[in-house]
């Protein structure tokens, strides 16, 4: 049981400290690709000697963080084409005429690309989930309810929880509802609880974290205390199963026919990824999505490359505030940068000092692309590609290698080194990565 209680904390830290808001699909993996990451873990640790490693929390925060972001630059490399290296840069990307309204990212095939249909949306209402919002009641003022142990029951689909809490001797309105709050968060049920204040009155208030209804249900929660195994009295004091806003699916036309879901994130024809963000206005025409032009496809790729490999190098000078070995990471990817500067400046791209890229001149890079630069001693576009792609071949190796083995770029003394002709697999070296996860907690 205190294992089972230890490996929550561990998960629930990993999960908000390092997590992303939303999964990428990037982070599944086939059968052949783990077989090969095995393989490769093998491979290190039958070669890495004997090492002491530092063991304090600031470099364990070091190692989680840099695997993390390795990992968010390889997802940045593989939704702007993949991972194969002839595919890189070559992902088709989607158009939403008012995207603040219809957001689009184009999820299919690129073989198919003949068969993606252009459509038209029109947003009538957003998925919404349900709120509850307790009485306003004086912040400071004494709790109305008497001494004593109370609990309320919380149904969330067909499962049932009970909360049980204790109301002492001068404790205030807001005391209550800030416990009651904690008390909703640490329990991860899917529904976010706040205080909310105003003009000195307080209340709690709990949100459900997901959207949408089904026909045999009207509610995503239910707060009551009616059959509570302790005293009741504090829902009804606390107006905690007070509705304020119902729980509702989407609703809208896709090319004319009326549609709904129970989320603002969707798939239609499993080509396109949809998130509502607006309801459309009557008097403007319906919102167009469709597949961008090659031109205008590859552009949006190469800035969200630019972008992922500027995140990744911002967060590697952040990560321990210079401490560690992030300055090897930064040198090794500004090498990398420096091997193609010149190619990437005839391209109307620019590497800075600390390895940085940016943009300089967009109109070059669309001239290029389109093959409009004009003038005889001019590369084709495809030399142009080529060359981008062969950078992010090279940052892709690295990212791999890093996510691999991120104990590398930690500070260690070497104790002993393998028998080079008697080597064997020692698991210690990239399973103290997942030690270090574990560390604090069992």
């Amino acid at each position: 049981m205190a294992y089972s209680a230890a490996l929550n904390v561990v998960y629930n830290h990993y999960l908000q400290t390092y997590s992303q808001t939303r999964p990428s699909r990037y982070d599944t993996h086939k059968k052949g690709e783990l077989r090969n990451i095995y393989h490769s873990i093998v491979e290190q640790n039958r070669k890495s000697p004997l090492f002491l490693l530092e063991n304090t929390k600031e470099s364990r925060e070091f190692v989680v963080g840099l695997k993390e972001n390795a990992r968010l630059l390889r997802n940045t490399i593989a939704s702007v084409g993949g991972l194969d290296e002839g595919d890189v840069l070559s992902k088709k990307t989607a158009f939403s005429s008012e995207p603040e309204i219809v957001d689009a990212i184009f999820v299919g095939d690129n073989d198919n690309i003949s068969n993606v249909p252009a459509f038209s949306m029109k947003v009538n209402r957003l998925a919404t989930g349900q709120a509850n919002t307790g009485h306003m009641l004086p912040a400071e003022g004494k709790v109305g309810l008497p001494i004593g142990s109370y609990s309320f029951d919380v149904n969330i689909g067909e499962m049932n929880y009970e909360f049980q809490f204790q109301v002492n001797d001068g404790e205030t309105n807001s005391d209550i509802q800030n416990r009651l709050a904690r008390l909703f968060d640490n329990a991860n049920l899917g529904l976010t609880a706040k205080v909310v204040s105003s003009y000195g009155l307080s209340a709690l208030s709990l949100e459900a974290n997901h959207t949408g209804t089904t026909s045999n249900r009207s509610f995503q929660f239910m707060v009551s205390d009616e059959k509570t195994s302790k005293t009741s009295g504090a829902v009804s004091y606390l107006g905690l199963g007070n509705v304020t806003r119902e729980a509702g699916n989407a609703e809208f036309l896709l090319n004319g026919e009326l549609r709904s879901a129970h989320s603002n994130t969707f798939t239609v024809e499993k080509m396109f990824e949809i998130q509502l963000k607006g309801v459309s206005d009557e008097n403007r025409p319906d919102v167009q999505v469709g597949l961008k032009t090659s031109t205008e496809s590859i552009s949006e790729n190469i800035a969200n490359l630019v972008d992922g490999y500027n995140r990744f190098l911002e967060s590697a000078n952040r990560l321990s505030d210079g401490q560690y070995r992030n300055r090897q990471i930064v040198g090794e990817m500004r090498g990398i940068a420096m091997l193609y500067q010149d190619d990437m400046a005839y391209l109307g791209l620019s590497v800075a000092d600390d390895g940085l890229l940016s943009i300089s001149d967009m109109d070059k890079l669309g001239q290029l692309l389109t093959g409009e630069a004009g003038g005889e001693d001019q590369e084709s576009p495809g030399a142009g590609l080529q060359t981008l792609k062969s950078f992010t071949n090279a940052v892709l190796r690295k990212s791999n290698q890093i996510s691999l083995n991120p104990m590398e770029y930690v500070d260690k003394k070497i104790i002993a080194y393998k028998n080079p002709g008697r080597s064997f697999v020692n698991p210690y070296m990239i399973s103290a990565y997942s030690g270090m996860m574990f560390n604090s907690y069992c």
